[in-house]
């Protein structure tokens, strides 16, 4: 698939520019877009319940959201530092950045020494096909400055600074992420005890999400480079996903995140206890195997997650999903909108 099948026309106008708290609006009192191979059905995402039917499997991502936004100086004088993955013994991939709005690439080079909120570290390479993530080998532990004076990643469209809190999910218990896996943003006590009264289950997974920043800049999708990411599919998730298979029930993945780990414990069969890194890049020519459907937000164009999209529902009916986004004005990015899609009615 060649990359001009994922551009399509987002009005910068339409990026949520701050937390819906923050705009007067609860979290699960955000719109929510349902698409089916019949159409496009329009509520809010306290609605939700009601399009799920008993005994649907919503799987989540129970990934905690990290400060991982540091100031630092280098040879190339002051710049911050988005930590994306930890690779062990204070060995990370990260985003050198001029600032939130200005991203990269920066003229760093292998061996320069920098400082990181009070940690020395020593860019290594960049990350082979992606420029502007470097792996950085650090003397001590970021956790530290992270601790002590680490924000929340956010990037230009995003008006004023955070605290943390507002970039966590209800079910975030795990400490990992460099971004918030925010399909489950607008996902609030309430809406948990509904779908509980209703009859949905619930299974997790973890997943810490890198850096989400980068396009496709390559002619080709399928020739756009992942980096490793890390995930644990439990036994239990994977023994409820099962059965619910054999059941002939949905299974529902809170996030693209989801998807990733689904698709990496898939044996061919079914879906194992797995953990470790994983690459996997769940696209068209790839296709799907364990869900049935995706709850996600609203997904910029030229990005790896919107091929995720067209392999989960078609590229047809995406395109024709995200136009009538644009057309009733939903909001795009972390603190946007969000969107259920199934594979069938």
């Amino acid at each position: 698939m060649n990359r001009d099948a994922l551009i399509f026309d987002r009005p910068e106008a339409l990026a949520a520019t701050k937390p819906s708290e923050y705009r007067g609006v609860e979290r699960d009192g955000v719109r929510l877009m349902i698409t089916t191979p019949s159409g496009h059905t329009h509520a809010h995402f306290y609605d939700l319940p009601k399009f799920l039917d008993n005994g649907d499997v919503l799987v989540v991502n129970r990934s905690a959201t990290l400060p991982a936004s540091l100031p630092a100086t280098g040879r190339i004088g002051d710049f911050i530092l988005n930590l994306s993955t930890a690779y062990g013994k204070h060995l990370w991939l990260a985003e050198p950045r001029w600032s939130s709005a200005q991203p990269g690439p920066l003229p760093v080079r292998s061996g320069d020494e920098i400082c990181v909120a009070g940690v020395k570290g020593r860019l290594i390479a960049p990350y082979p096909g992606i420029n502007r993530l470097w792996f950085v080998q650090f003397s001590g532990d970021p956790h530290i400055a992270m601790q002590r004076v680490g924000q929340p990643i956010r990037y230009g469209y995003v008006e004023g600074q955070y605290p943390l809190s507002m970039y966590q999910t209800v079910f975030a218990d795990t400490p990992g992420s460099a971004e918030m896996p925010s399909a489950a943003y607008p996902f609030t006590p309430k809406v948990v005890t509904d779908l509980y009264e209703r009859g949905i289950q619930l299974a997790d997974i973890t997943l810490h999400t890198g850096v989400s920043s980068l396009d496709v800049e390559v002619e080709h999708i399928e020739d756009h480079p992942l980096y490793p990411e890390p995930f644990v599919v439990p036994k239990r998730t994977a023994q409820i996903i099962n059965q619910a298979h054999l059941d002939g029930r949905r299974i529902i993945a809170v996030g693209t995140t989801v998807v990733r780990a689904l698709e990496s414990a898939w044996t061919g069969e079914m879906v194992v206890s797995s953990s470790g890194f994983t690459r996997l890049y769940v696209r068209p020519d790839k296709g799907i195997h364990v869900i049935d459907g995706l709850i996600t937000g609203m997904h910029d164009p030229v990005t790896s997650h919107l091929a995720m999209l067209y392999a989960i529902a078609g590229e047809a009916l995406i395109r024709d999903a995200y136009a009538e986004a644009v057309k009733k004005g939903y909001l795009w990015h972390e603190f946007g909108d969000s969107h259920r899609i199934l594979t069938g009615d």
